[in-house]
């Protein structure tokens, strides 16, 4: 097996080839190669950025939501706990009025039982004054001397009387 062995004219050409090649992709290609590169690693750096930024503010958001919903339930337990209060100050305030207004019908009516007991004690207290007058009247007309007689005439009058 024979092995070539490169010529040295060879092996400059192929050097000077090779150099010329790499000032040409320098000059020409690895600017707009490696700007582009440049490019595109500013712009993932950026919306790793802005991803950064979106998840931070998401966070905030999140936070800032779940301070809304703390605030609103505190709010509602307020708003509940006033509403109770209130309508158990209406519940006491029926309930007084009622009293009140039980007592002063309850009043009334003892004002009333009394005014018609004093009427009827009248009445009576008349109705006998008038009996009495009645049968002095008559015990007086007969002009009776006997009191047997008068007790007998007293008696049967008040039998005629019937009081109801």
């Amino acid at each position: 097996m024979n092995l070539v062995t490169p010529e040295l004219g060879l092996i400059f050409w192929q050097t000077v080839i090779f150099l010329i090649v790499l000032f040409l992709l320098a000059k020409f290609a690895w600017r707009p190669i490696l700007s582009s590169l440049k490019e595109r690693e500013t712009s993932i750096e950026n919306a790793l950025r802005m991803a950064d930024q979106a998840k931070l503010e998401m966070q905030q958001l999140k936070a800032s939501n779940e301070k809304l919903l703390a605030e609103a339930r505190l709010e509602r337990d307020r708003i509940l706990k006033e509403a109770s209060a209130v309508a158990a100050q209406h519940i006491e305030e029926a309930k007084n009025k009622a009293t009140e207004e039980g007592n002063r019908m309850i009043t009334q009516a003892r004002e009333a039982i009394q005014q018609e007991k004093n009427m009827a004690l009248a009445e009576v207290k008349n109705t006998a004054a008038q009996l009495s007058i009645d049968v002095a009247e008559r015990i007086l007309r007969r002009e009776l001397t006997d009191a047997p007689a008068q007790q007998q005439l007293v008696d049967s009058y008040l039998k005629e009387v019937k009081l109801n």
